[in-house]
This record gives C-alpha cells, structure tokens and sequence, in this order.
C-alpha cells in the first residue's frame, strides 16, 4: 500500500458513549493478544471477539474485517513512537556523552515493547509489510533525517549527506537487532539490548567529535605538558593557544603531543 491509497484506520462507527469507547478499546487490546499468540495470519475476527468477550456482530459494527483492526493499532503505534522519538530527540543535550542518550533511547523503547500493541506491529512489519499504510519506508527516511539531524548537533562538522548516511546505518542495525531481542527468549533480551547500545555507540563515536575537539585533546602545553588548552585568537596565522594551568600562551606551531 502507499500513502495515496484510503486509511482503514476509522472505526466503522465511531463509538459515542463510555461503554461502547470501553469495548472498542477492549477489541483493540484482545486482538493484540490474539496477533501476539498465533500471528496476524493465523488470527481471525472470530479469535479476537472470543477473547475480548464481545459478540461478533458487535465487533463487525466497529470494524468491517481484521485488517481494519490492524490498522487502528498500526496507527496508535505511529502517533506513540513519534511522541517517544519527539521527546528523546529534544532532551538530547550534545554537552553530554552520546552514550547516555544511546541508553536513554533503547530503553525507552525496551520499555514500550514490553506492551503487546505495540509489540506486534513492529514485528508485523518485517513479516508483511505491504499490509502497513503509515509505517513503511516514507516514515523510515523520516527517522533517518531525523536521526542525521541530530548527528549534526553532535558534531556540526558532518554534512546532510554524511550524517544522514550513518544515520542509515544505524537504523539497519538498530532494526535488525531490536527485532532479534523481541523475537528471541526473553531471558536473552537484556543482553541484546546492551549489544544494540555498544554497538551503536562504537560506530558512531568516531564522528560524533569536532577535529579541532579531537586535537585539543591530545595537544600538551609545552611549557609545563598540561592538556587544559583552549583557543586564544591568531598570531602570524597560526591559531594560538592559551594554557589554563599555566596561564602561558603559545602558537600552534608550538605544540606538543
């Protein structure tokens, strides 16, 4: 499906009263279950009324088939993660170690798959994606863009085209091993996740650092070999250096490493 083609994510009947809002809600979460336990495949409309305890002419006045009650979770689970990946991405604050954000991120997804719901539309995706209608391959550059973005601010030095190219890479294997640790037993998830968090930061430490911030790291004073450097304007254009322990300035030329 694409983007062009009519959502299914409306109710056949948009539910007015409490009641009927609270068995709609109760469908929805039975047929996550239902899609847990045997696959979307093998679920059937019948399953999902029997499990949520409605009769199935109540459940055909909400939803015209299952593929219409796919499309309800498909649709509660995009706007949730973009509220999930919104709110990560602007407490990402690049004076801290991109480590920490890696932890944050990762857990607060661990966190929202612990849900069923959202459980199995994610793995959905990888089975049949051609069923979806907001998650596909449009809302995947999207968090590419994003996730480049916010490489950027890490080190402003990387261009669009860098920073969204390790961004790709990223969500391949961010993807690949989420979905490992959620289909995997559960006792092994833990240590998936920590795989997925080091692995992530392995690779993109390297080009999340300025070159001059990588410099300055290494650079000793010659004078009395301390590495508190900062930069302290230009003489015969050479960038000068100021010392913070020494309080003595010298030229790049100076330098020792």
């Amino acid at each position: 499906m694409t983007e062009s083609q009519p959502l299914k994510t409306q109710l056949r009947r948009k539910p007015q009263q409490k009641r009927s809002q609270q068995r709609v809600e109760q469908i929805l979460k039975s047929a996550a279950e239902v899609f847990d336990d045997v696959g979307y495949e093998a679920a059937t409309t019948h399953m999902i009324a029997a499990r949520s305890e409605t009769a199935i002419g109540s459940l055909y006045q909400f939803f015209p088939d299952k593929l219409a009650i796919f499309h309800s979770l498909e649709s509660r689970y995009m706007e949730r993660v973009m509220e999930i990946n919104g709110a990560l991405l602007q407490s990402a604050d690049p004076q801290r170690p991109f480590a920490e954000f890696m932890d944050r991120m990762v857990e607060a997804h661990v966190t929202y798959f612990q849900d069923p719901m959202p459980r199995v539309v994610y793995l959905q995706y990888f089975v049949a994606p051609q069923i979806f209608i907001l998650f596909n391959e449009n809302f995947n550059q999207r968090l590419i863009q994003q996730f480049g973005a916010l490489l950027q601010r890490w080190n402003p030095e990387l261009t669009a085209e860098k920073s969204e190219r390790l961004a790709e890479t990223v969500n391949q294997c961010y993807n690949a091993l989420l979905l490992q640790a959620l289909r995997g037993e559960e006792s092994k998830q833990q240590a998936r996740y920590e795989e997925l968090k080091a692995l992530v930061v392995a690779y993109l430490t390297p080009h999340l650092e300025p070159t001059v911030e990588k410099v300055m790291k290494i650079m000793k004073c010659p004078h009395c070999h301390s590495s508190c450097l900062s930069k302290n304007g230009h003489r015969h254009n050479k960038q000068r250096y100021l010392c913070k322990d020494c309080g003595r300035q010298f030229l790049e030329r100076d330098r020792e490493y």
